[in-house]
């Protein structure tokens, strides 16, 4: 079966481990988000595109969940030394992956071609796939009176996403294209999953690319997402300030409902089980639930719930 998955990072990353292990790499594609990408120190930095690539090659950081495991920090001390900022941190042989990338750039390769020769040398058999070979950055707008804008790496990591969120903008978004790779994917997709991740700032980038959406919408694969909230918080990272911004209940019940517009129909959702009373309000839309414990945090719970996806799908 060739089942596309919609992510992020982290989140995303653990439901495509738990996926690989169970359908293995070979008809698995990700679209990852590349909006959160970032130039830090002269250097082209992809972090979700990394997280998921490190993840599936077995060597990420899972106490952390991104980077390398056992990575150490001396360059970034020394740039410290030098007065540089390091807010952003990038493990020694993390900033391999960084060097290797920022030189294919700029001697003209696509960014779909960096990223799969990146997660080829690592050994990856699934397709990684950027949403988009042209840039697209996704910020914050912050500010009770004036708005200013803030990358959202700043955001997250600079200022640990405490400020109050008065907008967000996907700059780019309106005259990137999906590549070929992605559209083909799509196209040929058999299941159709939206990974765990900020359905805002990470899943949110990704249908702001003209093309993609619309590709969805024609599809005739069964699409079914996993919520990225359970019991009313969100399961990683500020997920639930930017439902509230948008005006989405933080709930598997607002999930539902922003993908269900988003996308003219969704077939399916995936939910905890301490969610369980939203069943039948999201049934009421139309969309069919599947009830479980969705937390991954280590390697069994990941491919728990890539299996109660899988097995979902087979009743859709």
């Amino acid at each position: 079966m060739r089942i596309v998955v919609l992510a992020g990072g982290v989140g995303g990353s653990k439901f495509l481990w738990g996926l690989a292990q169970e359908v293995g790499e070979k008809d698995l594609s990700a679209i990852v988000n590349t909006g959160d990408d970032i130039e830090l120190h002269g250097l082209k930095i992809c972090p979700d595109l990394d997280i998921v690539t490190y993840t599936l090659a077995g060597l990420v950081d899972t106490d952390k969940g991104w980077g390398f495991a056992g990575d150490t920090f001396q360059c970034m001390a020394v740039l410290e030394k030098y007065g540089q900022p390091v807010w952003f941190n990038l493990g020694d042989r993390d900033l391999a992956t960084h060097i290797f990338r920022t030189q294919a750039l700029r001697q003209g390769r696509r960014p779909t071609e960096v990223a799969e020769a990146i997660h080829r040398a690592l050994g990856v058999g699934a397709r990684i796939l950027p949403m988009s070979d042209d840039p697209v950055a996704t910020h914050v707008l912050l500010g009770n009176g004036p708005m200013h804008p803030l990358h959202f790496q700043e955001y997250l990591v600079q200022r640990g996403a405490t400020d109050e969120i008065r907008g967000i903008e996907y700059r780019g978004s309106a005259r990137a294209r999906p590549t070929e790779e992605v559209l083909a994917a799509l196209q040929e997709a058999e299941a159709i999953f939206l990974a765990p991740s900020n359905p805002v700032a990470s899943i949110g980038p990704i249908l702001a690319v003209p093309g993609i959406r619309e590709c969805l919408w024609e599809t005739q694969a069964p699409c079914v997402a996993i919520s990225p909230v359970v019991g009313g918080r969100s399961l990683k990272g500020p997920t639930d300030r930017f439902l509230r911004w948008a005006k989405v209940e933080v709930s598997p019940l607002g999930v539902a409902g922003l993908y269900h517009s988003t996308l003219h129909g969704l077939d399916g959702i995936v939910i905890d089980v301490a969610d369980a009373g939203d069943t039948s309000r999201i049934q009421a839309l139309g969309i069919r639930v599947r009830v479980g414990e969705i937390v991954m945090h280590g390697p069994e719970e990941k491919r728990h719930v890539a299996r109660m996806a899988l097995k979902f799908l087979e009743e859709l």
